[in-house]
């Protein structure tokens, strides 16, 4: 063979490592009470890591789903064909309970068990997250109407993935999607000009036009549309109880950048049949449940999209040497690398930390209520945006190779912005922030005292709450309010990322967070934490001396 074809300097496959060992993920479990999910949280982050379930992630996004809308013969079918790696990964995802196993096996640390699964799978690939994610958030919305939930959450979260068209309630176990988005209204819900007509059954008919629906191919829809009461909350399935289809028509399926293993559709329904759920006139504060459980799996998923990233990025400058050495022990990816790895950190512990107030919620706890609705705001801003950057940063650190397809890294880096848009991009985020703040002054004196447990462990920290207390007497303004929205929602997140690592985290790490992102030691781009940092630990931390 000739010298020219001979492979040299390059980065071995990265496969047959653990997504699960993540020091962050496992601490925040056993700190939680819920140690007891660490051997499943492990053997699907094993399993995340595998050569296998990486290539069902391959052809899924190589492979995206293709909508039929009519038979051979002209018959309407709006079905949607995927790609048998997308069934395995969906298979994998419900069996493990991914979709719904908190709900149906309620115990102390249960949602933060689901949300370490859905963190470690999700590092494999993160389209199909989406109908996972939504069947999770149902659950609860759906509950509003106790004899709809008595019939339909036991399938919802059933273990067996059932793909197909057949009816709800005859099938092994359902998916359900959500479908609000409107194109004369976006993220504006109340401009929602779907229309439904009661029936004498109690059902009603649903007509309507709907701009953004993932996951059309699923079982069953929470939709939004207008009675004579006002905007009212639906149950929408795809077929109905005698076997037909429901007059939900499939109009195209959306071109996305990113989430490509995914179906999104645009959607007519023509009188489709639906049943009500909760109080009508009253289905945004139905539904307002399930967009919050979403918003918490957009945190949860943008932080693992950073640990993958960082993975990655960990793994070719391991193995990939230049001007004499390896990249990885060049101080300036060094301190690259670092920076990545407290982001991704902060990332993580924050995400873990709302899935444990969902857990105290549930039990009845009303301050950690209180703490998941404003910190699901605060969260849903900053990590989410924080997203986009990050894989930036970690395609940048394979040079050329990252750039292209085949490393993986452009798949995440398409996927990176849709958690920040998903259920209400930046603003909508931010503006949430403000609204908990004025509304539920509870939310407040309880972000509070979680930031406060880490007061006097760190002047930087200190100093960054002291500021987030003197710019809340600005929110009395609503102008100026929104003007600093962005701001404040930013410093809401980065003091709450700043308490949860001085109390949780290596020391270095939560130095280099607060010397950085607190104390104003930092530039514009990752890498530049400032000098004296100690990016050992960091490195160590985060997995340097365990890359393939």
């Amino acid at each position: 063979m000739s010298a020219t074809h001979e492979v040299l300097n390059q980065a071995p496959p990265l496969t047959g490592f653990s997504a699960a060992d993540d020091p962050a993920l496992l601490e925040a479990l056993r700190r939680e009470g819920a140690g007891w999910g660490e051997q499943p949280v492990r053997d699907l982050g094993a399993l995340a890591g595998s050569e296998e379930v990486q290539e069902w992630a391959r052809t899924a996004e190589e492979h995206p789903p293709r909508l039929r809308t009519h038979d051979r013969f002209g018959h309407r079918i709006d079905e949607v064909e995927f790609h048998p790696a997308w069934h395995r990964l969906m298979t994998v995802a419900v069996e493990n309970g991914l979709h719904a196993a908190p709900w149906a096996e309620p115990r102390p640390g249960a949602h933060l068990v689901r949300a370490a699964q859905f963190y470690v799978w999700s590092q494999a690939e993160a389209g199909h997250g989406c109908p996972v994610s939504m069947t999770y958030a149902a659950v609860p919305a759906l509950r509003a109407q106790p004899e709809l939930a008595e019939a339909y959450e036991p399938l919802l979260s059933a273990r067996r993935y059932d793909f197909g068209l057949r009816p709800p309630l005859g099938k092994a176990g359902l998916i359900a999607g959500m479908s609000m988005t409107e194109k004369q209204g976006g993220s504006d819900v109340r401009a929602n000009t779907t229309e439904a007509v009661p029936a004498a059954d109690g059902s009603y008919l649903v007509t309507g036009h709907k701009w953004f629906t993932s996951a059309p191919m699923s079982d069953v829809f929470l939709t939004l549309a207008r009675t004579p009461e006002g905007l009212t909350c639906f149950l929408l399935p795809r077929v109905l109880p005698d076997g037909t289809r429901n007059r939900m028509h499939l109009q195209r399926l959306k071109d996305k950048l990113g989430n490509r293993s995914n179906a999104s559709a645009e959607i007519e329904y023509d009188e489709a049949v639906a049943w009500p759920v909760g109080e009508p006139g009253r289905g945004v504060r139905t539904i307002v449940e399930m967009v919050n459980m979403t918003r918490l799996d957009c945190v949860i998923g943008s932080a693992a999209g950073m640990r993958a990233g960082l993975r990655q990025a960990l793994h070719h400058t391991a193995h990939r040497r230049a001007f004499g050495s390896e990249l990885i022990d060049q101080p300036l990816m060094r301190n690259v690398l670092a920076d990545l790895a407290v982001e991704s950190e902060a990332a993580t512990v924050l995400a873990l930390r709302l899935a444990a107030a969902v857990d105290h919620a549930q039990a009845g706890d009303e301050s950690e209520s209180a703490l998941r609705r404003l910190g699901l705001a605060v969260g849903k801003y900053w990590v989410c945006k924080r997203g986009s950057a990050h894989a930036a940063e970690a395609l940048e650190c394979l040079g050329g190779n990252g750039y292209v397809e085949e490393s993986g890294l452009p798949r995440l880096y398409r996927e990176a912005p849709l958690l920040s848009i998903w259920e209400g991009s930046g603003n909508v985020a931010a503006l949430d922030v403000l609204r908990a703040l004025g509304r539920e002054p509870v939310a407040l004196d309880a972000f509070l005292a979680e930031v406060d447990l880490a007061a006097g462990a760190d002047r930087r920290l200190d100093a960054a709450v002291a500021r987030v207390r003197a710019a809340l007497p600005e929110l009395a303004d609503p102008t100026r309010a929104q003007l600093r929205a962005r701001r404040l929602a930013e410093e809401m997140a980065l003091v709450l990322q700043g308490s949860l690592l001085v109390r949780h985290s290596d020391p270095a790490v939560a130095d280099a967070f607060c010397a950085s992102r607190l104390g104003g030691d930092w530039g514009n781009a990752f890498g530049t934490l400032p000098g004296g940092t100690d990016l050992g630990p960091i490195l160590e931390r985060a997995g340097s001396k365990g890359v393939s």
